[in-house]
């Protein structure tokens, strides 16, 4: 199985943390040809303002995490999501 790193950002201010690891794989278990974690949150116990991910045990299944609950997105596309996910961090604390 092949893979490319297309994206492993991290910025820190402070306790906060934007984590961006995009990854562009043929491993059937991410049938969308993506691995990726799109993080928005706390270097502390205080944990996830924003997540969006695909990595879990469950192939295709694609999620949104607050730090209120976990929910079952769409994917729209590796772009369009990694697009969103920073536009949403613009407008959160």
């Amino acid at each position: 199985m092949g893979f490319t790193v297309i994206e492993d950002e991290e910025e820190r201010d402070g306790k906060q943390v934007i984590r961006r690891r995009i990854i562009r794989t043929d491993d059937p278990q991410f049938p969308s040809g993506y691995r990726y974690a799109l993080h928005y949150g706390y270097t502390d116990d205080r944990g996830t303002i924003l997540r969006y991910d695909n990595e879990n045990e469950t192939p295709n299944r694609h999620e949104r995490h607050t730090s209120a609950d976990i929910q079952e997105i769409e994917f729209p596309g590796m772009l369009k999501l990694r697009d969103r996910s920073l536009d949403e961090i613009k407008d959160l604390p």
